[in-house]
């Protein structure tokens, strides 16, 4: 039997047990709460994306003019957002390329903007090019492509006349590089912009404003720019037939048919392509006088004893005096679908010939045509006939010479001779 002391601690137990349950069921309650609470609060936070940064938010801090520092960088974080509504980057947004931005405020220091992301094709051809090779060297932390397209939060298409890729403005935009002489002779390229604007292109271009006009990237390409030694170059001189030919196609039918082209063809390497007889880039005007009165030299340089040959004769001697309306050697070979006389097509063929000589010597006849266009006279096998009269001629001058060198001589002795005796005597030699 329990004493009333026992009843009343048992009582005073049960009461704490009680009040330990009640204590930990609340404590059960709230954290189911807290927890349904955080729940909710992430179902609401997902069904709730953050908002995106529009090009608005960007410019409301970008299109406040920077501190001096900041626009000193190679690319400032200034943006003129009357720039840059024209431009083409304005279809992708400023998160566009800055990908890693994603809320505002954003980190200080963000990831270098790769235009390999949209431009996958033109980095890949630009990666081998000369300009990346000499862009590596730099180590530059920015991309090359502003270089070229400049600014790129102005970055304007190339069909519009204001881009500095357009073909009005490409010429100026490579000579940027290409006409400075310190930059030409660091990288060992030669400074062509000057020659270029000179030339028949660049006046075609920035004179006549044909849009049609060869420009830098025409001949040379725009991002896969390779060295003209390389043989997947569209300069390479294998290349450079096919090259002209996209503006020049039936100029390139025609070389391809000739000695030339076949001779190319073949792979000889000293074969002449466009190159060789019009230049790379001070292209002049066929009709000129002057480049017509060059040509020659021009062919000379692989047919040396053909222009010695040429200089001997009445053609030849009247063109060093400066004579346009003369025969040349294209007057007779072709200028670019040149064969050999061999072939009946070609215009030196026996059978062509009086029709050749025909166009300046109107009625040409068979027997008119048949000297020797390009006589040796000192090739006695070749031309016996010619080498024997020219060795007559040149005896027979040098025999006249020495005649009356010997004449002249022996009577200037024999006047002296007798002038000299006649002061002797005290009379005069005129007596």
């Amino acid at each position: 039997m329990v004493s009333g002391f026992g009843r009343i601690a048992c009582a005073i137990a049960a009461m704490l047990l009680c009040a330990v349950a009640m204590g930990h069921a609340a404590a059960t309650v709230k954290a189911t709460a807290t927890k349904a609470a955080a729940t909710e609060a992430t179902a609401t936070t997902k069904a709730t994306p953050a908002k995106a940064l529009t090009d608005k938010d960007c410019l409301g801090c970008h299109n406040l003019k920077a501190s001096a520092k900041l626009q000193a960088r190679p690319v400032s974080v200034y943006v003129n957002a009357e720039i840059y509504q024209p431009s083409v980057h304005t279809k992708v947004g400023c998160v566009g390329c800055h990908s890693d931005i994603h809320a505002f405020p954003h980190p200080d220091s963000v990831k270098p903007v790769s235009c390999a992301g949209c431009h996958a094709s033109e980095t890949s051809g630009y990666a081998d090019s000369v300009h990346a090779i000499a862009e590596r060297e730099k180590k530059s932390r920015f991309p090359a492509c502003l270089n070229c397209h400049g600014n790129p939060h102005g970055i304007l298409a190339k069909t519009d006349p204001k881009s500095r890729v357009y073909p009005l403005n490409l010429p100026r935009t490579c000579g940027t590089c290409h006409g400075n002489p310190e930059l030409a002779k660091k990288y060992g390229f030669p400074d062509v912009y000057a020659l270029y604007m000179d030339s028949i292109h660049g006046f075609a271009l920035t004179s006549d404003g044909l849009l049609v006009a060869a420009t830098c990237a025409s001949c040379h390409g725009a991002h896969d720019i390779l060295s003209r030694k390389d043989p997947k170059s569209r300069t390479y001189f294998k290349n450079v037939p096919a090259t002209c030919g996209t503006c020049h196609a039936g100029v390139e039918v025609d070389y391809l048919a000739g000695a030339h082209g076949q001779a190319m063809i073949a792979g000889r390497a000293n074969a002449p392509v466009c190159t060789n007889c019009h230049t790379a880039h001070q292209i002049a005007q066929v009709d000129v006088a002057n480049w017509q009165l060059k040509t020659v030299a021009a062919c000379g340089n692989c047919h040396k004893e053909r222009l010695k040959s040429y200089r001997d004769t009445f053609h030849g001697q009247v063109t060093e005096l400066g004579f346009v309306a003369t025969a040349r050697c294209w007057s007779c070979h072709g200028s670019h679908d040149i064969l050999k006389a061999s072939n009946p097509k070609s215009k030196i063929a026996p059978a062509n010939l009086p029709t050749t000589c025909g166009k300046c010597h109107h009625g040409a006849t068979a027997s008119f045509v048949s000297y020797e266009p390009h006589p040796n006279v000192h090739d006695r096998r070749q031309n016996p006939a010619l080498y024997y009269a020219a060795l007559f001629m040149n005896l027979l001058l040098v025999g006249v010479f020495l005649f009356f060198g010997l004449h002249t001589a022996l009577w200037l002795a024999r006047s002296l001779g007798n002038g000299s005796r006649g002061n002797g005597n005290g009379v005069s030699g005129e007596q």
